[in-house]
């Protein structure tokens, strides 16, 4: 028996400037700083004689393969994304890039931005395209129901409360 897995569904090819930028500064990091320094230690420890028992080779040409995998998937994931560096023409809806703020049942409130996969971080209040609730606000207005289901809480109710978009050059983190 082999391990293949079925493949994982596409996400969706949008970014925003800012986290493209990110990207660009994680493969630039990877690519001139960090590969050429482990290269150097594995090239030092591969000096060193036995191979098989030594700590800085094998941990060394793991972490090569790493950095190289980490820097494929970047460097074809920036070829093929969408940089959505304009503000949509009907603000009233929530689109790519919305600043939204959601209030529960409880009349809590919190605001996310709606963003690619690759950047999404809830500590920073950035939601994926991707996921179920930023799919149930695409499109939708102020004071529009949103309900979505969890598998954990079941069925949650927030409405929007409002919906903002920001510059892009205010976003920079």
């Amino acid at each position: 028996m082999g391990r293949w897995r079925p493949p994982a569904p596409g996400s969706s090819p949008y970014i925003t400037p800012t986290g493209a930028r990110r990207l660009k500064q994680e493969l630039t990091h990877l690519w001139k700083v960090e590969r050429p320094q482990v290269t150097q230690t594995v090239h030092e420890a591969a000096k060193n004689g036995d191979r098989s028992e030594n700590g800085d080779y094998i941990y060394g040409k793991k972490r090569l393969r790493e950095i190289d995998r980490r820097v494929r998937y970047l460097s074809k994931r920036l070829e093929n994304v969408t940089i959505v560096d304009r503000l949509p023409e009907d603000r009233s809806k929530i689109f790519f890039g919305a600043w939204v703020t959601l209030e529960d049942e409880d009349g809590e409130a919190r605001t996310y931005q709606i963003v690619g996969p690759d950047e999404f971080d809830l500590s920073r209040g950035q939601l994926s395209v991707d996921s179920p609730l930023a799919r149930q606000l695409l499109g939708k207005r102020v004071d529009d129901e949103v309900v979505v289901r969890t598998p954990e809480q079941g069925e949650l109710v927030y409405w929007v409360t409002a919906i903002e978009y920001r510059a892009y050059e205010d976003t920079l983190a």
